[in-house]
């Protein structure tokens, strides 16, 4: 150890922390200070990089075994393999997209020095560049001969051992080595902005306009959900995190603004499992003078239309190897027959709260008090249909009570119209022929803040300004609210965690 490094107390402290490292953090970190130590910067400002991995294989491909192309070429990527054997060396190196490219370092074109330097300073996940010929090997594969080479960054925690996956706890919380070592993490990672892409390109052949609404909320509205509370220094007063865009999205309809959509952030203080995280990517819109069927074939034709820009079919191949059909005319289906079919008896939509108390009892269901008749009747719903809704269907029908934005059905009483997509077992979408009637809208909202006053945490506020707006006369629609995160896991087969880059996840210990 040098005398520098004992008369500093910030190094004593570093030598310390070190020692107590596992050893292969402590070689790495030891790798680091000799590099310094003889003038070499570990984390360079820039490094000699001519081409991509990808465009390198893309300009070489089909070239014959054991051939020099005498084209010098500077490339960069993470080494992921190394064989160490002589006068010839052998790495994989691997870019962010998933490309690979073979590295060769033999003795006579780098000298004795920089092999040996190779050797002994480079540790899989180092970034590097190398720079030399592109070749094709004895065995034909495509590489590069280095002439020389630099480090760009040292890695200085080793890779997860390839034979031993991470759990998906690790996965979530180090998305950054995920995203490394897994190629599923990284074509999720493409896969999402790909579907955003398309979505936008549905939209913009149908002339709907994407707006941006307010995050930030004075109240909470547009769903039923228990909201996030903040507070804001510069106003003095409390603030909600968005539930839900909805009430700003119909806003601009009574503007004018026909056909709208948003891609937005909500966040819900709710419970998180395989379908559910508190802030999640949700998609809504509006259409004037549509109702919940036009908005139920917009909503097919943009996830069909995803499908069809990132997988070439609407029959989709998930990660686990299942193929879900999305393609043709989804079915239709109303609430109460698919509920009436699941208990074996018919269950109208203006069923009494002690018939449908009486036939949850029967079904050995846990029933919350706080439950109105409507809520009732869908926890019924789900545990009668738990597993049976694989394929795509339109459920079609809600109860009044639990639907206070939504038009009551136009034929059927007791029912809004209101529909939920179903799609591999869970809520993909839900779409409406929306209220527009703002004397009946503030007598929904009243009977909302007497919920709210009863302790339903999720019960929606009294929003005078909403319905000043709609009093200047808000036109017949149909809106549409779709989980894009849902929306990948239907198109992939994975659970919610696995669709989002970075979700939430509690501090380790």
């Amino acid at each position: 150890m040098s005398t520098e490094a004992t008369s500093n107390p910030e190094n004593l402290a570093a030598t310390a922390a070190d020692e107590d490292l596992p050893e292969q953090l402590r070689i790495r970190r030891e790798k680091r200070a000799a590099l310094i130590a003889r003038g070499v910067d570990p984390y360079p400002v820039a490094v000699a990089r001519t081409k991509s991995l990808k465009e390198v294989r893309a300009e070489n491909d089909g070239l014959d075994i054991d051939i020099a192309t005498g084209k010098i070429e500077s490339v960069t990527g993470r080494v992921i393999f190394k064989r160490d054997t002589g006068k010839l060396c052998f790495a994989n190196l691997r870019e962010g997209d998933g490309s690979a490219l073979q590295a060769m370092f033999s003795l006579d074109r780098l000298g004795e020095e920089s092999l040996n330097q190779w050797k002994s300073e480079i540790d899989l996940g180092d970034l590097v560049s190398v720079t030399g010929e592109i070749i094709t090997s004895k065995r034909g594969e495509l590489s590069i001969l280095a002439s020389s080479w630099q480090l760009a960054a040292k890695s200085l925690r080793p890779l997860p051992v390839e034979h031993k996956p991470m759990s998906e706890e690790t996965r979530v919380r180090m998305r950054y080595v995920d995203l490394i070592v897994r190629p599923e993490a990284r074509t999720m990672a493409r896969l999402r902005p790909a579907v955003m892409s398309s979505l936008r390109a549905s939209y913009a052949k149908r002339n709907f306009i994407e707006v941006e609404t307010p995050m930030l909320q004075v109240m909470h509205g547009g769903a039923t959900a228990r909201p996030f509370k903040t507070f804001s220094n510069a106003y003095d007063m409390d603030l909600f995190l968005r539930i839900a865009p909805e009430l700003f999205l119909k806003r601009c309809v009574v503007g004018g603004l026909d056909q709208v959509f948003e891609i937005n952030r909500n966040f819900r203080n709710e419970g998180a499992d395989s379908s559910h995280s508190p802030e999640f990517a949700m998609l809504e819109s509006y259409q004037a003078f549509g109702d919940w069927n036009s908005i139920a074939k917009l909503t097919q034709g943009l996830i069909q239309e995803a499908a069809m820009a990132v997988f070439g079919t609407t029959e989709v191949t998930h990660f686990d190897g299942r193929v879900l059909d999305l393609g043709g005319e989804w079915r239709e289906a109303s609430l109460f027959d698919l509920i009436s079919e699941g208990v074996g008896e018919v269950v109208s939509p203006l069923a009494t709260y002690e018939e449908l108390k009486l036939i949850a009892t029967k079904l050995g269901m846990k029933i919350d008090p706080r439950w109105i008749t409507g809520k009732l009747a869908e926890e019924i719903f789900e545990h009668v249909m738990e597993g049976k809704l694989d394929r795509p269907i339109f459920v079609k029908g809600y109860p009044v009570d639990t639907s206070p934005l939504v038009r009551a059905h136009r034929e059927i009483p007791g029912v809004a119209e209101k529909w939920d997509l179903y799609v591999e077992g869970f809520e993909l979408a839900t779409g409406y022929s929306e209220l527009v009637d703002p004397v009946i809208q503030r007598e929904r909202l009243v009977e909302q803040a007497s919920l709210g006053d009863k302790g339903d945490l999720e019960a929606m506020q009294i929003d005078e300004d909403f319905l000043r707006a709609m009093e200047y006369g808000m036109p017949p629609m149909g809106g549409m609210g779709m989980g894009i995160d849902r929306l990948l896991m239907a198109l992939t087969g994975l659970g919610i965690r696995e669709t989002i880059l970075f979700p939430l996840v509690k501090p380790e210990e």
